[in-house]
């Protein structure tokens, strides 16, 4: 156990917090952060470093902007008070926050704080955090290969089709403060409703890029579940009712679509943040499975065809897409008839 000498609690931060007490406690984290529990004048704390790695500085930069600008969220808190900084040693100091387990519907109350977070960002915050990035025109080539490769012909006008889709997704408008990575686990539910941490990869953007999480299956999350129907309807409304009701203008209804075929064509969405970008996930499918969380990447994406292909049903510009995802799907499921259904709980 390290001493409270040893934790990276520089002279800045003792004159602004005071002394911690002896006896922090280290927690599990990711590899890329080292955090601890603290104790600052009698109360409980989290300090969170971001160890010495590629974007460290970024990284850092986007989690201290981001809980600035939700800090402002009027009400109840949807993130920790942010209590100190220390931007040399890339140190956060966060209060603490007791977690109890999730209740079973739970994701309707995620989701009603998911749009509070999401109503906190604004036109005024342009340049402290970057836009969000969709898929790519590569994204559209490796996505229609993996499909003739299971004898699915793309058809007349379906890359056409798919490509307009990413520039749409390019220019989605809106500046909500969007988390990067609103998983199961970066939720904290606590006895004051939910709150969230861990805001590396925030941005700015549609919030309807996230809202598609609660269908496509949390795709940038190990925790992948899928809610029943009218519970999913349920979660919805709830953020809908709260976007509006924070910033007084209703949700598009266009554009959910968009962004659940944006998802479903990443191959990156597919492994965990430490592999994206180093291959073509998709072109791996074929000739291997491979487990992350609660899924596999097979599972994953035989999900998101069938979330694709009926919720584009009544969207004209992704007719082909509809067609293809629901073809590709049954010959995913034709080649490996025992893939199961991603689940319907949370660990």
């Amino acid at each position: 156990m390290e001493t409270a000498s040893q934790l990276p609690f520089g002279e800045a931060l003792r004159e602004t917090l005071g002394e911690p007490a002896p006896g922090p406690s280290l927690l599990e984290s990711s590899p890329r952060s080292r955090v601890w529990r603290i104790e600052l004048r009698g109360r409980p704390a989290v300090l969170k470093q971001l160890v010495e790695a590629p974007e460290a500085d970024e990284r850092y930069a986007r989690e201290v902007a981001a809980l600035r600008i939700a800090g402002r969220a009027p009400g109840s808190p949807v993130v920790p008070a942010l209590l100190g900084t220390d931007p040399a040693e890339r140190v956060l100091v966060l209060e603490h926050l007791d977690h109890r387990r999730p209740a079973a519907e739970w994701i309707v109350d995620y989701a009603t704080a998911l749009a509070r977070l999401h109503s906190t960002g604004g036109p005024e915050d342009a340049g402290s955090l970057p836009r969000w990035q969709g898929p790519s025109a590569a994204d559209v080539s490796s996505f229609l290969t993996l499909a003739a490769t299971f004898g699915i012909s793309e058809g007349p006008g379906v890359r056409d089709e798919l490509n307009a889709l990413v520039d749409r997704l390019g220019r989605a408008e809106g500046t909500a403060l969007l988390h990067g990575d609103p998983c199961p686990g970066n939720d904290l539910h606590t006895p004051d409703g939910v709150r969230f941490i861990d805001f590396e990869q925030a941005s700015l953007g549609s919030g309807l890029m996230e809202l598609a999480y609660l269908r496509v299956g949390f795709p940038t999350c190990w925790c992948v579940t899928r809610a029943a129907g009218p519970l999913l309807e349920r979660a919805e409304a709830a953020y809908r009712t709260a976007w509006h009701a924070e910033t007084g203008t209703p949700l598009p209804d266009a554009g959910l679509a968009d962004a659940c075929a944006g998802w479903l064509i990443r191959g990156d969405a597919l492994v965990q943040r430490a592999h994206r970008g180093s291959t073509d996930h998709l072109a791996r499918l074929p000739h291997e499975d491979w487990e992350w969380g609660t899924a596999t990447a097979r599972q994953r994406l035989v999900h998101r065809l069938g979330v694709v292909a009926a919720t584009t049903a009544d969207h004209g510009e992704l007719r082909r897409l509809r067609v293809l995802a629901a073809d590709l799907r049954r010959a995913l499921l034709d080649r490996w008839p025992a893939l199961r259904p991603v689940p319907t709980r949370r660990p």
